[in-house]
């Protein structure tokens, strides 16, 4: 069993863009940071459920199919499942259509009360609140033999990798510059000591550094 995390940055470190609003609530850079990984068959078959195989297939894509292999269950904020968007509403099953890309239990920290959600592929999301430690816990009883996803947002990140908690970091540092928003490395300091280094570059021109224990 691995704990892992993948996150996709730009060159400054940039993992959360500026501005979010009602029409891009993930901020106005968020396409430009993530174009190469959205651009994959994967991302494609997986999230879009394109099924025409249409999509790129190299490097990229190579890392987004990484990214769904061997997980046996997820860790995720509340603003990626989607929470803010309808707090109030107990019938809003987040943002992730009715066939979310997980098809394992994801585990949504959250102060709010709100009831397990299950999908006919597999997902089922719990809402729960939880130390970085505890939620990892509860995880592991979930996944089995299987790997631990760290799904993000960037709070939950942080505070996964404060708490020495990932085992395996994988950033795809897109080759943009955004000048402001939430930064990764920010007080994360050292975080490559006494542990493995690699770093690929795609054809997209991202480059993809892991960091595992």
């Amino acid at each position: 069993m691995v704990v892992r995390l993948d996150l996709n940055i730009s060159l400054d470190g940039v993992a959360k863009p500026a501005d979010p609003s009602p029409e891009n609530p993930m901020g106005e850079d968020w396409g430009r940071l993530v174009a190469a990984y959205i651009a994959t068959r994967t991302f494609r078959e997986r999230v879009l459920h394109d099924p025409t195989g249409a999509g790129t297939t190299g490097v990229d894509d190579r890392y987004a199919s990484a990214y769904f292999d061997e997980v046996g269950a997820e860790i995720m904020g509340a603003g990626m499942f989607g929470l803010h968007a309808f707090p109030d509403d107990p019938d809003w099953r987040g943002w992730w259509g009715d066939e979310p890309p997980f098809r394992v239990p994801v585990l949504v920290l959250t102060h709010r009360e709100r009831a397990p959600i299950e999908f006919e592929n597999g997902t089922r999301f719990e809402f729960l609140a939880a130390s970085p430690e505890d939620a990892l816990a509860r995880a592991r009883r979930l996944a089995g033999d299987a790997d631990i996803r760290i799904g993000g947002g960037l709070g939950v990140a942080r505070a996964f990798l404060a708490a020495d908690l990932v085992d395996r970091l994988h950033v795809g540092i897109a080759p943009i510059v955004l000048g402001r928003g939430g930064r990764l490395w920010d007080d994360l300091r050292r975080l490559d000591e006494g542990r493995t280094v690699t770093s690929e570059v795609a054809e997209s021109g991202v480059v993809h550094v892991t960091i595992a224990r």
